[in-house]
């Protein structure tokens, strides 16, 4: 993208409205704009990061087996009431009546229609297990939305449902996304731990939330340093395929000290050698309900004995549009953000200081040419500070400062956003470093 055409409208001042660092630098920025209260329009900066957290997502899902689907937003209120939450789910609901007179509502979350879905398909025990997923816009009508798409009405979200014939295998299932979220979590730059968790409105027996460390987050955290120090994605990792690795990555998991204030115990936190704490922001939630809504809404298959079973569930949630939000919140200075590499709108901003100086303009085309789609081209008439502090606001990994002087020499000034750290070096070895 050339910035001089780019729709990026960046502000110079904080709007009033915005109370945390995400909300302020997502509005600088030029991300998002707010259309309603709590429900944003993405801009192409914005939209950027959203799909590279999308991909990562979808990648990892269909990696621990998963099956993207795409359900609607708009439902049938019958659906909820055979579960019975149509009126139990409260004013969060947006409930609608359409032109024939029939109740629809805006899906918070999709139990009811997955479960609908399947009964309609799967009638035997030997097309189990299922792992069905999908990434979503929900709606949830917040009494009070807040910190922008921290806590907005409308959201992304990615949640997949799993179908399992007993609770032996549901656990698997269970593991697996739990596996999946690490690693999708780690592709991400983020430290993110896994803490028992209640389990809400959607209800069930076995539920953990992962949470990232943020000075602004919603909830004092306790953890074992150890969460730190282990690798989802390296060599000696763990495999979705092999139900003792998955034993051994739940039992990690599990063992090591970890809580939300809600659920911390002094007693064993006393015990734990090398403890952490802080404030979190909840990225994802994972929960097993049994046959919660298979019975509810009379979902079975035949069983090996011919008789009818109902399938055992669970249900996966990341929040796609919040992440952008949280990674924020915990990667950022004064200046702006500092995007992780696999997220990041751009891989690097590219500063031409001296727009109609041949040799840079030369150099610069060179450049953007060679980067191609992961490239923001600063071809603007601005002076070189502007063109600094917005490259720094918008947090791109690297820029490639190009000054008439150094241009002259062959040289380009290399800037890794995240340590500050400045380098001269060639064109080509800058390439080479962004990869």
């Amino acid at each position: 993208m050339r910035l001089s055409s780019g729709f990026v409208p960046t502000l110079k001042e904080t709007p009033n409205e915005a109370q945390i660092a995400s909300h302020r630098l997502m509005l600088r920025a030029g991300l998002v704009r707010q259309t309603s209260a709590g429900i944003y329009a993405w801009l192409p900066l914005g939209l950027r990061v959203l799909r590279n957290i999308e991909k990562i997502v979808r990648e990892e899902q269909n990696r621990a087996g998963a099956q993207e689907i795409l359900m609607p937003t708009i439902q049938p209120a019958d659906l909820w009431r055979e579960s019975g939450r149509y009126e139990d789910y409260g004013k969060e609901m947006l409930r609608i009546t359409d032109r024939h007179e029939r109740d629809m509502l805006y899906g918070p979350t999709n139990e009811e229609m997955v479960t609908d879905l399947f009964r309609q398909s799967v009638k035997s025990y030997k097309e189990l297990p299922q792992i069905l997923y999908h990434i979503q816009w929900k709606f949830r009508d917040e009494v009070r939305p807040r910190f922008g798409v921290m806590r907005g009405r409308e959201f992304l979200m990615k949640d997949a449902y799993s179908f399992d014939l007993d609770q032996e295998a549901a656990v698997v299932s269970y593991r697996k996304m739990m596996l999946a979220y690490m690693r999708t979590f780690q592709r991400m730059g983020l430290k993110a731990i896994p803490m028992e968790a209640d389990t809400g409105p959607i209800g069930g027996d076995l539920s953990h939330e992962f949470i990232i460390l943020a000075p602004t987050g919603e909830s004092q955290v306790y953890f074992d340093a150890a969460f730190e120090e282990i690798d989802y994605l390296g060599a000696g990792s763990f495999s979705h395929d092999k139900p003792e690795d998955l034993a051994r990555f739940f039992t990690e998991m599990t063992t090591h000290y970890a809580a939300t204030d809600e659920k911390h115990d002094t007693a064993r936190w006393d015990k734990v050698e090398n403890k952490r704490e802080g404030r979190g922001i909840e990225v994802g939630h994972i929960f097993y309900f049994g046959t919660k809504y298979t019975k509810s809404m009379n979902a079975t298959v035949a069983g090996p004995d011919g008789k009818p079973v109902h399938p055992e569930m669970g249900s996966y949630g990341i929040g796609v549009s919040r992440l952008v939000g949280a990674v924020i919140e915990a990667s950022h200075d004064d200046n702006g953000i500092i995007w992780p590499d696999s997220i990041a709108p751009f891989k690097a901003a590219i500063l031409n200081l001296k727009v109609g100086d041949a040799t840079c303009d030369a150099m610069c085309e060179q450049l953007y040419a060679a980067l191609g789609d992961d490239a923001l081209y600063d071809d603007r008439t601005d002076r070189a500070g502007a063109k600094f502090a917005e490259a720094d606001l918008m947090g791109h990994p690297w820029q490639i400062v190009v000054g008439p002087r150094g241009a002259a020499a062959g040289m380009v000034e290399l800037k890794r956003r995240a340590t500050g750290e400045r380098v001269e070096v060639t064109p080509e070895e800058a390439l080479s470093r962004i990869g």
